[in-house]
């Protein structure tokens, strides 16, 4: 193989790989996004059922903390 076949085939891999690198990343940000709007909505959720609960209420207990009677 000729040296300037061989340097224009190594340059078009490597455009493919940029370019699939490229659709990667934006794949990648757009995820981040959505995960960003996604937690800035479970704050505001929790903000909000944080004034929702009365003041001076006994802390939530889950009941799997609790033992069944029969224990």
């Amino acid at each position: 193989m000729e040296p300037m076949q061989d340097i224009e085939r190594r340059l078009q891999e490597l455009e493919i790989k940029s370019s699939f690198a490229d659709d990667l990343l934006d794949q990648l940000n757009q995820i981040i996004v959505r995960q960003q709007q996604q937690i800035e909505r479970l704050q505001r959720e929790v903000a909000d059922l944080r004034q929702q609960a009365p003041e001076g209420a006994a802390p939530f207990r889950s009941l799997r903390d609790e033992l069944p009677p029969h224990y």
